[in-house]
């Protein structure tokens, strides 16, 4: 429980009344307990408010408006208002902003807009944090601090080119490593002192954001961006820590962002927390995938949904509404991943500025009489009749896929084999086919433990670090079975090839090396040929993007390519290692592969489906102790049927009701039945 003093699923999001006159807060204090919000996100972008000068603060209306929020109810989370400074700091001391990526310097002005290795900027928020937390250490409406919002971006000044430095003298210890690691002979890149090395941006060694000279030196850029900005992060909770040790801090993440190790970051965060935010056609699957890597980030536990919008977002190309039912489906969705908390981005609609047109519980008509607000209150009332009954419960699956933030900027760094590589879209072709069969599965890190699990998936696996091919081969040597493809096991954590053979250290364990790699232009296909049938796999599929010409060193060919000089050579391969096996997928192959695929591997291992869904429902379960909760998700415009396991009803804690054999999800609507023990 995130905190007990809220024993339910907390209903709210962010609350601006700094941005109001005093006479509109009693028909908030009034709405908010139509809708049945409990908690309110303050004081998120307050800070020039709290402190209008260096050595002033002022928390008088800080104190206001929580009382008045407690007296209506509401508990707070509270924020600690970091995440953009106040104007009289950039005018006292300029070094606070950040220099971009092309080497500008920039003004006051916009959001996370503060250098990270500013020691102005790291005293003051740490101070500021300090305050809040003595002052309202005591308050009994406090349940959890938010620290800054929403960290990103990177910064490449001075205070950051030294600390850089520093960083890098600790992780390689000497110039002769650094230059070993980096591979610095190439194009004459030695480097003699510590100073000689400058951040790689736009005036340096990279262009177009992703594409540079040395992979070497911007991967570890990247490494250390994400730290200094944690190391923010971490000054800010240990002093919040100091008055507070038993509230929970969190600060919140944004997905599969992809500038900061969020792997690293949570082992810092009490409770992770993030900002939902698909548009209209995102993928379900994908959204589902993320709500389980925010769950995976502390190994399962459950996360709180910090962010969504009740209706339509402001900042997108097309800022389409949710249409009647999606915000209730989608809330109950992230809840169905894991989430103890459905909140918003925002209570009360802003009048000005860049998000005035983001959507809100009570918009800017002002009253309770609006699509918005009456689907918001329906949903506040089903989730105080919910209760206690799921928090704390738990997926139980029995498969994971592994993601990796490294991993991620190393390929999209590398120069080659095709631009058309995107690592996130590889691991969700594999995710996407395990949720279109209603399989739950984890997605988890590098540093997971494997042995929970009976399969484990970890596609595009470019970057092997230290280590991790022997707890690959310990997995699959006490009988799990392990699934990764091409472009796997080609480089170290410092980007430099593992010489004798792709793919490196996982040769062994698979039982093949590919000769090389190549990449189809955009529309161009091959086939993958299967050797006969195994399995629900059987016949010809398609294929693309890139194709490993690989040879078997032990491993069984399952199937061939199909053209192209290299017809008949290997395309699917599986290699028996110790009580389990290995699978090596040569190529990127088309949607009715990676569900014939994930169906074989499951149904070899005794997994079975949560539910036989049909095209657009979705099922997840949670559980905790004795009692399962499956989740039935309909994303279709129409009703759907759905056949249960015999013996898997139970009732739907929605309605009340029975529900057993063929049950009838609405269009966009949910069922919650609860079961005695989990079907996995």
């Amino acid at each position: 429980m995130i905190n007990d003093k809220l024993p339910k699923i907390w209903y709210g999001g962010d609350y601006n009344p700094e941005q109001w006159e005093a006479d509109t807060w009693a028909e908030d204090d009034r709405l908010f307990k139509l809708a049945g919000i409990d908690v309110a996100t303050i004081n998120v972008f307050s800070w020039a408010l709290s402190q209008p000068s260096e050595d002033e603060y002022d928390f008088a209306w800080l104190d206001e408006t929580i009382e008045r929020l407690h007296k209506n109810g509401v508990g707070i989370c509270l924020a600690t208002s970091t995440g953009a400074h106040p104007a009289w700091m950039a005018k006292k001391y300029p070094e606070v902003t950040r220099v971009d990526y092309n080497g500008r310097k920039r003004k006051f002005g916009g959001r996370h807009n503060s250098c990270p290795n500013s020691p102005v900027y790291r005293k003051y928020s740490a101070r500021i944090a300090d305050k809040l937390a003595e002052r309202y250490k005591d308050h009994p409406a406090l349940l959890i601090w938010h620290v800054s919002n929403e960290y990103g971006g990177y910064c490449y000044c001075d205070n950051c080119a030294e600390a850089f430095r520093v960083w890098l003298r600790k992780r390689y210890g000497s110039i002769d490593a650094l230059n070993k690691a980096w591979n610095t002979r190439f194009w004459g890149h030695t480097f003699y002192e510590w100073d000689e090395i400058v951040p790689p941006n736009a005036l340096s060694e990279e262009w177009d954001g992703n594409r540079t000279n040395f992979q070497g030196i911007s991967i570890d850029y990247r490494r250390f961006q994400s730290e200094s900005l944690l190391d923010c992060y971490r000054l800010e909770y240990d002093a919040i820590k100091k008055h507070t040790p038993d509230v929970p801090v969190t600060t919140n993440l944004m997905g599969f962002y992809p500038e900061l190790d969020y792997f690293e970051w949570a082992k810092h965060m009490d409770v992770v927390s993030w900002d939902n935010y698909p548009s209209l056609d995102t993928p379900v699957s994908l959204t589902a995938m993320t709500h389980d890597l925010m769950r995976g980030l502390k190994q399962g536990q459950p996360f709180m949904l910090m962010e969504q919008t009740p209706s339509q977002q402001n900042w997108q190309p097309y800022n389409s509404l949710k249409r009647p039912g999606v915000m209730r489906l989608w809330s109950y969705q992230a809840v169905a991943r894991g989430a103890d908390t459905v909140m918003f981005f925002q209570l009360r609609r802003s009048i000005g500025a860049c998000e005035k047109y983001h959507g809100a519980v009570i918009e800017h008509v002002g009253h309770e009489h609006t699509r918005v607000f009456r689907e918001s209150a329906e949903l506040g009332r089903e989730l105080r009749r919910l209760g206690d009954r799921l928090l704390d419960s738990r997926p139980n699956a029995r498969v994971a896929l592994v993601y990796d933030w490294e991993n991620r900027w190393a390929t999209d760094l590398t120069s080659g084999p095709t631009v058309a590589l995107k690592y996130q879209n590889e691991v969700h072709k594999y995710y996407d086919a395990l949720f279109k069969l209603g399989i739950q599965a984890d997605m988890i890190g590098v540093e997971t433990d494997l042995s929970g699990y009976d399969i484990v998936i970890a596609p595009v696996l470019y970057m092997v670090k230290q280590g991790y091919a022997k707890r690959i081969e310990k997995f699959v040597e006490a009988g799990g079975t392990f699934v990764t493809t091409f472009f796997s096991g080609i480089v170290n954590e410092n980007d430099l090839v593992t010489v004798g053979g792709y793919p490196g250290e996982l040769r062994k364990v698979l039982g093949i090396w590919a000769e090389e790699i190549d990449a189809l232009f955009p529309g161009a296909t091959n086939q993958v040929v299967m050797n006969g049938s195994n399995g629900a796999l059987n016949g010809t599929y398609e294929c693309g993007l890139l194709c490993d010409l690989i040879h078997s060193e032990g491993a069984e060919v399952l199937a061939s390519y199909g053209s192209d000089f290299y017809k008949g050579m290997p395309a699917l391969t599986v290699n028996k290692f110790g009580q389990g096996e290995a699978w090596y997928v040569a190529t990127s192959p088309d949607e009715r592969f990676m569900v014939d695929f994930m169906s074989k591997l499951c149904a070899d291992k005794g997994i079975r489906p949560l539910a036989n869904v049909p095209s657009g429902v979705e099922a997840a379960e949670r559980v905790k102790g004795d009692k399962s909760f499956l989740f039935l998700l309909n994303h279709n415009a129409e009703d759907s049927k759905v056949e249960l396991e015999p013996n898997a009803g139970g009732v739907d804690l929605l309605t009340g009701k029975e529900a057993s054999g063929t049950v009838v999800v609405p269009a966009r609507g949910v069922l919650i039945i609860e079961r005695e023990g989990a079907v996995l």
